[in-house]
């Protein structure tokens, strides 16, 4: 079980021109979803907790769980706490065996962010776990992104170079346009990221791995399944998966599913109870559950991150 930290994985990324997918999970299932699609494909992956989905799963269980699950996954992988608000929750799951964490003190002014995430860059690297940091507001909630928002703040180019030279952290989430949840853009509105912004801090800070959040593309396809059998979720608009595959050539080095993986996830559940009105068997409904997700995964590494076959 080849459970890594994200310095290597996000190295041979930037040099090789793909992205790691990260995918935010909610039980064991979805776990084994994502490593196994991760091993079928032979790519690195990143598994995402939420504080939600964290306190969910109960603290202090989630890395028992894993490596009963991943005993026999051989592609590299890293547990990441995503969003952690504080440095104390940060600190928490570095303890209970997390190799990577993300401190976002985004809401902060700069100052105040850049000391926090030091704080946490000092105690994690003592332990050899890697740190994300944000700089520039991300919108949307990642636990809740039912509640629509679409006020961004874009990263300022300027600050990334101090906050990456003050505090040493490992890799920074940048806003350049995406949004969590589902409705990545006004309708109407064509889908565009701020490439510039990319490619500036590029120039500024070579080789140094940057991360997108809320970049769930929302396909149609799933969309429709999930509302055919009971769902009711209508006019979202995710980013589409051209401008991913551009991000990820650049140096963009890890990339966030969540409403795409969940959706496809409680798609195949939803298709699943309609098929077996006469099963109680919990089994007939999250198989496949798991396995819609699974291919989902599969998509994204192989045809979106272009990270199959790297390992």
């Amino acid at each position: 079980m080849p459970l890594v930290n994200t310095k290597e994985m996000f190295q041979k990324a930037y040099r090789e021109g793909y992205a790691v997918g990260c995918f935010n999970v909610d039980s064991i299932a979805m776990v084994q979803a994502v490593l196994e699609a991760a091993e079928e494909n032979r790519s690195p992956v990143m598994v995402a907790f939420s504080k939600g989905s964290r306190e969910f799963m109960h603290p202090g269980n989630i890395m028992i769980l894993i490596k009963v699950v991943a005993k026999d996954i051989s592609i590299p992988f890293a547990i990441h706490l995503d969003h952690g608000k504080s440095a104390e929750l940060c600190k928490a799951c570095i303890d209970e065996g997390f190799t990577s964490v993300m401190i976002d003190a985004s809401m902060h002014p700069l100052e105040e962010n850049i000391k926090i995430t030091k704080e946490v860059c000092e105690y994690a690297h003592a332990r050899g776990v890697s740190v994300e940091g944000e700089l520039g507001a991300i919108a949307g909630d990642e636990d809740h992104p039912e509640q629509e928002t679409r006020k961004n703040t874009f990263t300022n180019v300027d600050d990334v170079v101090r906050f990456v030279e003050e505090t040493g952290v490992d890799s920074l989430a940048v806003s350049i346009g995406t949004v969590h949840g589902m409705q990545k853009f006004a309708p109407g509105e064509i889908p565009s990221l701020r490439f510039d912004i990319l490619e500036e801090i590029q120039r500024r800070l070579p080789e140094f791995p940057l991360v997108l959040h809320g970049a769930s593309s929302v396909p149609p396809e799933i969309l429709e399944k999930f509302n055919r059998y009971g769902g009711n979720i209508h006019d979202a608009i995710g980013v589409p998966e051209e401008l991913l595959v551009r991000a990820a050539s650049l140096n963009v080095c890890k990339i966030n599913i969540g409403t795409d993986f969940r959706m496809a996830y409680v798609g195949g559940l939803r298709k699943a109870l309609a098929d077996y009105p006469d099963r109680f068997e919990p089994r007939y409904f999250l198989a496949p559950a798991k396995e819609a997700a699974r291919n989902l995964v599969a998509h994204k590494l192989a045809n979106v991150f272009k990270s199959a076959n790297r390992v």
